[in-house]
């Protein structure tokens, strides 16, 4: 869990950074009930793990449970920054034939308190139609 800067250097530039980025979405929707962020970009390597998992664990620290989803079916890698297994995760739950579906069997427990991550998963050999479908948008309706 090295590249978690909130955890490891509380006190860096970095994590106040992602605190700040924490409390602008905080206030920016004071009204609403956020239940999702989406943290993405157009091409690999600009940061999104990094800045997905610190900011999860940011929320987490102000007593919020999180739950962080590895949607990058591709080169997710959450489950390295978080020392957890990918054996099972979301590609695995979206493919499954039957719609009975046993989260808790998906979502690991991180080293973090309040913080909880859904694994990317196998890579498929069709991420793009697994993120579009139907069965990911209940996956996600249910989660909320």
């Amino acid at each position: 869990m090295n590249e978690l800067v909130v955890l490891n250097k509380p006190k860096s530039v970095v994590s106040e950074d992602i605190r700040t980025i924490r409390t602008n979405i905080e206030f920016s929707n004071v009204d609403n009930d956020l239940k999702v962020i989406n943290v993405a970009s157009s091409v690999p390597g600009e940061g999104k793990s990094f800045v997905s998992s610190n900011l999860a664990a940011a929320f987490a620290q102000n007593d919020v449970k999180v739950l962080l989803i590895d949607c990058d079916m591709r080169l997710g890698r959450q489950h390295k920054i978080f020392e957890v297994s990918n054996k099972k995760g979301l590609s695995n739950l979206i493919a499954k034939s039957d719609d009975k579906s046993d989260y808790e069997d998906y979502i690991q427990k991180t080293g973090v308190k309040n913080l909880y991550l859904l694994p990317r998963g196998v890579v498929p050999p069709n991420p793009s139609e697994l993120l579009s479908s139907k069965k990911f948008e209940k996956i996600l309706e249910d989660l909320k």
